[in-house]
């Protein structure tokens, strides 16, 4: 079975951010996929600064990583970039720690200004870890994520569409992945049948 690993890089705790997450978590295990989360505030700051990959709490969380078939990455925008706490977890990864897998990119923003953090920022990091594939992202208005009193998140109908389609990507990506070579052949051919092409919005 594929493990998709879901990174929150929220330094907020029930962040809208990591709300969406733990969504997009829920909605990938729905497909039958396995799926572990790694929320970065809630490793331990010391360790992680440090960079000390042996600490027990960080050492899980990169063997994580390296069990992952996908890895979903979902980060609040500041200043147009990505939080520092991603880039701290990142920078622990090994050189091409991303190698083999498929990755989704998820950016929260208050203003479409930075509605192309994900292209201009965080895809280029993310396939100089060697990341096989990224899939098309997805930048959301914080306005059009709203939180339940009790908790979990409520998406409005105009986001949540676009969302489904990246997910549905996502785990079709995961499954041209698990596909044995030969059957990804074009019929009569012996050629790799094309896949699409994904853009990134």
């Amino acid at each position: 079975m594929s493990l998709v690993v879901t990174i929150s890089a929220s330094p907020l705790q029930a962040s809208r951010t990591q709300l969406l997450a733990a969504q997009v978590g829920a909605a990938v295990a729905a497909r039958g996929i396995a799926v572990e989360t790694i929320n970065v505030r809630d490793l331990p700051a010391e360790d992680l600064l440090w960079g000390r990959t042996d600490a027990p709490a960080i050492r899980r969380a990169l063997d994580l990583i390296a069990r992952a078939s996908g890895v979903v990455v979902a980060t609040p925008v500041y200043k147009a970039a990505y939080t520092g706490v991603l880039k701290a977890f990142l920078d622990l990864l090994p050189q091409f720690g991303l190698q083999d897998k498929v990755v989704l990119p998820l950016a929260t923003g208050g203003t479409l200004a930075h509605v192309l953090s994900i292209d201009y920022a965080l895809r280029p990091v993310l396939l100089a870890l060697g990341a096989q594939h990224v899939v098309t992202g997805l930048f959301i208005l914080d306005k059009l994520l709203d939180r339940h009193p009790e908790g979990g998140l409520q998406i409005h109908a105009d986001v949540a569409g676009r969302l489904d389609a990246v997910i549905v990507d996502f785990v079709a990506s995961l499954e041209r992945r698990q596909t044995p070579l030969a059957s990804r052949t074009a019929p009569g051919t012996g050629t790799l049948a094309a896949a699409p092409l994904v853009t990134s919005i």
